[in-house]
């Protein structure tokens, strides 16, 4: 039996495993990078072994670190996660060599299902279908798909919708491809418009039922769902009969996922891809199944490891035949289940990943919500690794009753400092087309990224509370003439003034009074003003704000919550400092990263839209394009060089008419 467990991972993966630990009562050991040291599943681990370094090549995807950490932590079974090694045959052969139990599935069944373009030839010989692009495509084939053949998360791939434009999307695919998997073989197929992906959970042979991933940005997942909505019983039946042959074909055992675009007009299905592990979205299926997968997953590694020692199963083979793990028929699926995925992002500027301190991290606890967070309050968000904060998941007796749960725990979740989606995702869980199972994985197209719901006036009323409670905090300051009201004139000439600018750097402008009476301002009836919470009164509704400040004196950030959403604000200095002016045409970094290419020269002239330069960070690259058309004045950038975020990367100096 396994007895201490090794999770090669991070953050919220690794909490998620180490929970399940618990309640079997393994021991747990966990491995971190330097700028993960803090981050709570080091804490919840029984033992804790330091990676040194920050980048994901400097430590996690380091095989020998990982298993001298096992070594030295006294660990005799290694759970790879989701992510990193986790599909990766040779760490699964090193650690069986090194005498460690693996849990997941064989090497073999993992390099088969490894390369896309190997598993889709193993699936066409299992009968399963499978998309097919022509060798020389022409205009009539478009739109397709370049994908990568190794590794999955939507990177490495690109939609061409111009054959003009082929070459150039392949070659980038490729270099997205070896940065992140480090294999850059890509492949390319069809790319249905409106399809939907649909993937069926196995364990072993055993299917535990399906789920709908279909709300993606990037070709990554943010919604998931199970079991999948509005598909007929005759198809979904066929799609796990599909993956059940798909998981015997190469013999698969522990929990896996075989993926299938699904074209609800036409009702068929092919294959996409089989995940050789456990999924992000599995708590989806473990809430409507009543099934906990990960101790699933340590089942079936316990019984292979029993069978090796007896000499019934050869270390790295399982031959067919064998009794499963999961034999016995699944639990019927009850109710539904819907999870997000919580990311440092923001979804009006491209989605681009988002890095800092996150100063409050508050997910309210409620019936039937689950949180698998790998963050909290006080936790940095690093540039080196992915940006998803956590996975919010809701379970109720109908898919209605969990959409709502869900969005009503995301819009009161109190979370500030990096951007996030959270507004994107409560939008999308109370949209009338996602109510009404109308999806594709062209959903967010359909609903702009900038699209989630303002109440009129939110902003200004939340700049109110904002003014009013950096006066108070500045009155709760002073250590002299307590008893005076903040902001008293004898004679009033003029209000007092607080201005406070949005994310979008949209100035709103608070004019105050303080009196004997308390707080005035025009239209508001203020009920009460203090450092952290101000109650205002507006057309007779009265409505209480929650205030968090931080930040320099003078120039503090302000996050705003109440029953209307959150809203930050930043207090705009009265004086700028000159040094921290930057020259019109600035091109900015957008987070800190890596510049990995850069496109244009000194002097150069360039059209608006143009491509500069390529900055990677959070393991996705950012194309940097000129927002005029002019000449490039400053490069101060070198392919290679580190950059901070609010950096300038280039200056564009546009052309005069």
């Amino acid at each position: 039996m396994i007895t201490r467990l090794l999770v090669a991972n991070r953050a919220e993966i690794a909490s998620r495993v180490f929970r399940t630990c618990r309640d079997l009562g393994i021991e747990t050991v966990a491995v971190h990078s330097d700028p993960d040291a803090h981050l709570p599943y080091v804490r919840e681990a029984d033992s804790a072994v330091r990676l040194p370094g920050a980048t994901p090549a400097e430590t996690y995807l380091r095989i020998d670190l990982l298993l001298d950490a096992a070594r030295r932590a006294g660990a005799d079974a290694v759970h790879p996660g989701y992510g990193f090694l986790s599909e990766n045959a040779d760490f699964a052969r090193a650690v069986v060599d090194a005498g460690l139990v693996w849990v997941g599935p064989s090497p073999e069944s993992i390099e088969a299902m490894g390369s896309k373009i190997g598993a889709k030839a193993i699936m066409r010989e299992a009968g399963v279908p499978v998309l097919e692009a022509p060798e020389q495509p022409t205009e009539a084939d478009l739109p397709l798909l370049v994908k990568a053949s190794a590794g999955g998360g939507g990177r490495g791939m690109r939609v061409v919708r111009s054959l003009a434009d082929l070459e150039t999307e392949v070659d980038r695919a490729g270099e997205e491809a070896a940065s992140a998997f480090g294999d850059g073989t890509v492949f390319v197929e069809p790319y249905v418009e409106r399809g939907r992906h649909v993937e069926v959970q196995l364990v072993d042979a055993v299917v535990h039922g399906d789920r709908d991933c279909s709300v993606q940005r990037r070709h990554q997942k943010v919604v998931e769902e199970s079991p999948a909505p509005g598909i007929p019983d005759e198809v979904r039946a066929a799609m796990h009969e599909a993956a059940r042959r798909a998981a015997e074909a190469i013999d698969y055992r522990g929990a896996g996922t075989v993926e299938f675009l699904y074209d609800p007009a036409t009702e068929r299905f092919w294959f996409l891809e089989m995940n050789t592990r456990l999924q992000v979205e599995h708590p989806v299926t473990e809430l409507v199944h009543g099934v906990d997968l990960v101790a699933l997953q340590l089942r079936s590694a316990e019984r292979d490891s029993r069978l090796v020692e007896e000499g019934a199963l050869a270390p790295v083979s399982r031959p067919a035949g064998l009794e499963t793990v999961a034999a016995q028929p699944p639990r019927p699926a009850e109710g539904h289940a819907i999870e997000v995925r919580l990311y440092a992002e923001d979804p009006a500027a491209g989605y681009q990943p988002q890095s800092g301190v996150l100063t409050t991290f508050e997910v309210p606890a409620a019936p039937g919500i689950r949180v698998d967070a790998g963050f909290e309050s006080g936790s940095e968000v690093s540039t080196h690794y992915d940006a998803m904060l956590a996975k919010v998941v809701a379970h109720a007796p109908t898919r209605d009753q969990a959409a709502r749960k869900l969005a009503g725990v995301l819009s009161r979740a109190r979370i500030h400092g990096p951007v996030t989606n959270r507004d994107l995702l409560v939008e999308v869980l109370r949209s009338p087309e996602f109510l009404a199972g109308d999806l594709s994985t062209a959903f967010l197209g359909r609903v702009p990224a900038d699209a989630p719901r303002r109440v009129p006036g939110h902003t200004t009323s939340a700049a109110v509370a904002a003014a009013l409670a950096l006066a108070a905090r500045a009155g709760a300051a002073r250590t002299v003439q307590r008893g005076i009201p903040v902001g008293w004139r004898n004679v009033v000439s003029q209000p007092q003034r607080t201005e406070l600018a949005d994310r979008d750097g949209e100035v709103t402008t608070v004019e105050w009074l303080g009196t004997r009476d308390g707080y005035v301002v025009d239209g508001y009836a203020v009920v009460a003003a203090g450092p952290a919470e101000v109650t205002l009164e507006r057309d007779g509704v009265r409505t209480a704000y929650d205030v968090v400040v931080s930040g320099p004196h003078g120039a503090e950030a302000v996050d705003v919550d109440s029953p209307r959403g959150h809203v930050r604000l930043t207090r705009v200095p009265r004086f700028v400092d000159p040094a921290d002016q930057v020259a019109s045409g600035s091109l900015l970094a957008p987070m800190p990263g890596t510049v990995v290419r850069v496109m244009v020269e000194h002097g150069q002239q360039v059209g608006a839209g143009q491509p500069v330069l390529v900055l990677e960070a959070m393991k996705m690259q950012h194309t940097v394009a000129a927002p005029t058309a002019g000449t490039v004045t400053e490069l101060p950038v070198t392919t290679g060089q580190q950059v901070a975020a609010g950096e300038v990367l280039a200056v564009v100096e546009e052309e005069q008419s």
